[in-house]
C-alpha cells in the first residue's frame, strides 16, 4: 500500500481546500451533491462514486452516483435501500473502510444489472450531530484498496460538504419563504383590487364583470362565469361569461341544484375541483370539451351563510389547482357572494325610495292640488245652477274658480321647481347660486323675495359645504312655495371666522313642531343631513299663523371624512 509524503499531503488537502471553497460559494442544492461526489471522486481516484442524503428520519431519500453511463443506471433493477454496507454507514455514523466488499459480512448484494465492485470507503456527512448524508467511494483505481490518506481527505471534505448542503437547504427555505411572501402579497392585491373595484362599480353587471376579468388574468385560465340563483329557488342561471369559446359555455345556460358539477357546488355548498372533462360521463355540456377545455373549478359564492350563485373559472390546461389557489378562490367566492347581496339590497332600497317618493308626491297632491281643483269644480257648477237665478252669485263663483285654478297653477309649479334638480353652475358663487333660486321661486309664486348677503363672495368654501347650503336653500324654498301660502320670503347668508350662516324667513301659515313628519315629509330630514354631512348643523323654528325660520350653518373647512359623501348626496 502506497503512503504519501508529507508535502503529497500537504498538496492534496491544499487542493481539496481551494475546490471545497467553491462548494460552500454555491447555493443551488442540485449543483451542490453533484460537486462533492465529483471532488470526492477525483480526490480519491475511485471508479465509481455517489452521495447519498437523508431525511429526517433518518432514511435514504435521494442517491446521486457518478462514473456509470445514464444507460448503465437506467438498466439497475433499483437504487439503494439503505441495507448492506449502507446501512451499517446510516446506523454506525462513523467512516468504514473496506478492502473487499465481497468479503465483508455486512454485504447484502447488488440489485440486477449493477456492475460489480470491490474496494469500498463511505464517509458519514454530520453537522451538529445530526446526518446529512453519505460519500460512498468504490475501486480504487491505482491500488487495491483506499488508503487512511483517502480516508482522511474525505473526511475533510465531508465536513466541508455539511456546511455546503446545510447552507444550501437553508437557502432553499428562504426562497421558499420568499415565494410563499410573493404569491400571498399577489393574493392580497387581487382582492384589493376587486374591493376597490367593487366600491367604484355603478351596478351588479359591472361588479360580475370586473370579478370575472380579474379573476381569470390571476389564475391564468382561459373562461370564467358566474351563475345566479333568483330569489330562494333552487335554479341556477348563466348570468355573465367571459373568455374564450363563449358560444360553448351558453350551449346551457340553466342548471338545478345537483345537476353537473355546477349544480352540485351550489346543492353541497363547497368548492369542486373536476376530474379531466372527458372523463365526466355526466358532464351537461359537451361543447365545452369539444372547445378543447381539460378542467374546470366551481366556488360557491355566498352571504349570510347562503349560496346566492356560483362563480366557475375553467381552464385548457390538464392542470390542478394548488390548496393555496382554492383557499384564494374561496375568499374570492365569499366576497363576490356579498357584492352581490349588496348590490340587490341597494336596487331593492332605491326601489323602496321610489316608491315612498311617489307615494309621498300622490298624497300631497290628493290632500292639496286636487283637493283645489275639486273646490273649484264644486263652485262653477253651483255657478252654472246660478245663471239663471242670480248672475251676480254665478259670477262671483266664477271669479272664485278661476282664483283656484290660479293658486292650482301655482301649486304645480311649486312641485315641479321641488322636483327639478338644481345645482351650483361651474365656477358661480353661493350667493349668485342662491338669487338664481329665488328668481326662480318668484317666477312661480305670488311671493316677494329679498336676499341679503356681505360683500364676502364666500370663494373659500370648500364645493362640498357651498352645496350643502345651496341645496338646503331650494328645499327651503319648495317647502315655502308647497305649504306656507306666504307674501314674502327673506333669505340671508352671512359668515363668520369659522362658519357660514344661511337664513330662509318667511311670513306664511307656519305650522306646530309637533307635526313636523306630517307637514313637510322628508324635506327636513334631508336638508338636517345635508348639513351634518359636512361638519354643520340646521336649526327650525315654526308656530302656526307666525311663519317659518330655517337657520343652517356650515364650517369653512372641509371635514375630510364627509366630504366624498357629501358630494354623492348632492
Amino acid at each position: 500500500m502506497m503512503t504519501l509524503t508529507r508535502e503529497q499531503l500537504e498538496d492534496r488537502l491544499a487542493a481539496l481546500h481551494r475546490a471545497s471553497l467553491q462548494l460552500v460559494s454555491d447555493l443551488s442544492r442540485n449543483n451542490v451533491l453533484e460537486r462533492i461526489v465529483r471532488i470526492a471522486r477525483e480526490q480519491a481516484n475511485a471508479r465509481y462514486a455517489a452521495i447519498g442524503i437523508v431525511n429526517e428520519s433518518g432514511e435514504l431519500e435521494k442517491f446521486i452516483p457518478i462514473g456509470m453511463a445514464e444507460a448503465e443506471i437506467s438498466k439497475i433493477a433499483h437504487p439503494p435501500k439503505g441495507l448492506g454496507l449502507i446501512g451499517a454507514l446510516l446506523k454506525e455514523q462513523k467512516t468504514l473502510r473496506v478492502a473487499d466488499i465481497n468479503k465483508d459480512d455486512r454485504r447484502v448484494g447488488f440489485p440486477k444489472n449493477h456492475p460489480s465492485m470491490r474496494s469500498f470507503l463511505g464517509v458519514p456527512i454530520v453537522t451538529g450531530g445530526r446526518m446529512l448524508g453519505q460519500i460512498y467511494l468504490t475501486d480504487k483505481e491505482n491500488a487495491s484498496e483506499f488508503t487512511e490518506d483517502d480516508e482522511r481527505v474525505i473526511e475533510t471534505l465531508a465536513a466541508y460538504a455539511a456546511v455546503a448542503i446545510e447552507n444550501s437547504r437553508l437557502y432553499e427555505g428562504v426562497v421558499e419563504r420568499d415565494q410563499t411572501l410573493m404569491e400571498q402579497f399577489d393574493d392580497l392585491t387581487l382582492l384589493y383590487n376587486l374591493a376597490k373595484s367593487s366600491a367604484r362599480a355603478s351596478g351588479m353587471d359591472e361588479i360580475l364583470d370586473q370579478t370575472l376579468n380579474q379573476v381569470i388574468s390571476h389564475f391564468g385560465v382561459q373562461a370564467g362565469e358566474i351563475f345566479l340563483r333568483e330569489d330562494d329557488s333552487e335554479v341556477l342561471w348563466l348570468k355573465m361569461h367571459r373568455g374564450e369559446a363563449a358560444s360553448a359555455f351558453w350551449s346551457c345556460e340553466r342548471f338545478n341544484f345537483g345537476d353537473d358539477i355546477i349544480g352540485r357546488c351550489a346543492q353541497e355548498d363547497k368548492t369542486i375541483e373536476s376530474p379531466p372533462l372527458e372523463k365526466d360521463v355526466v358532464c351537461l355540456r359537451p361543447a365545452v370539451i369539444e372547445a378543447g377545455f381539460k378542467r374546470i373549478v366551481c366556488i360557491p359564492l355566498r352571504s349570510s351563510n347562503r349560496v346566492v350563485g356560483v362563480m366557475t373559472v375553467v381552464s385548457r390546461a390538464d392542470r390542478q389547482f394548488s390548496w393555496r389557489e382554492l383557499d384564494l378562490l374561496e375568499a374570492i367566492g365569499t366576497w363576490t357572494g356579498t357584492a352581490i347581496e349588496n348590490a340587490r339590497l341597494q336596487q331593492q332600497s332605491r326601489r323602496v325610495a321610489i316608491l315612498e317618493e311617489r307615494e309621498r308626491i300622490g298624497m300631497d297632491l290628493h290632500d292639496g292640488i286636487i283637493q283645489s281643483i275639486y273646490s273649484v269644480g264644486l263652485a262653477l257648477d253651483l255657478a252654472r245652477m246660478s245663471l239663471e237665478d242670480d248672475v251676480k252669485v254665478a259670477r262671483q263663483k266664477i271669479s272664485e274658480g278661476i282664483e283656484g285654478l290660479n293658486r292650482a297653477i301655482q301649486d304645480i309649479r311649486a312641485y315641479i321647481l321641488d322636483l327639478r334638480p338644481r345645482q351650483l353652475h361651474g365656477g358661480e358663487s353661493l350667493p349668485h347660486g342662491v338669487q338664481r333660486l329665488l328668481d326662480e321661486f318668484r317666477s312661480h309664486t305670488r311671493a316677494k323675495t329679498n336676499l341679503a348677503t356681505s360683500e364676502n363672495g364666500f370663494g373659500g368654501l370648500p364645493r362640498s359645504n357651498a352645496l350643502a347650503l345651496f341645496h338646503i336653500c331650494q328645499e327651503s324654498l319648495a317647502n315655502v312655495a308647497k305649504h306656507a301660502y306666504a307674501g314674502e320670503v327673506d333669505v340671508q347668508l352671512w359668515a363668520t371666522e369659522e362658519q357660514v350662516l344661511l337664513k330662509v324667513s318667511d311670513d306664511g301659515r307656519g305650522f306646530d313642531l309637533g307635526k313636523i313628519g306630517q307637514i313637510i315629509g322628508h324635506g327636513l330630514s334631508n336638508m338636517q343631513r345635508r348639513a351634518r354631512k359636512v361638519g354643520g348643523d340646521l336649526k327650525i323654528n315654526s308656530k302656526e299663523g307666525n311663519g317659518t325660520t330655517v337657520l343652517a350653518w356650515v364650517p369653512w373647512k372641509e371635514d375630510s371624512a364627509a366630504s366624498e359623501e357629501a358630494n354623492e348626496f348632492s
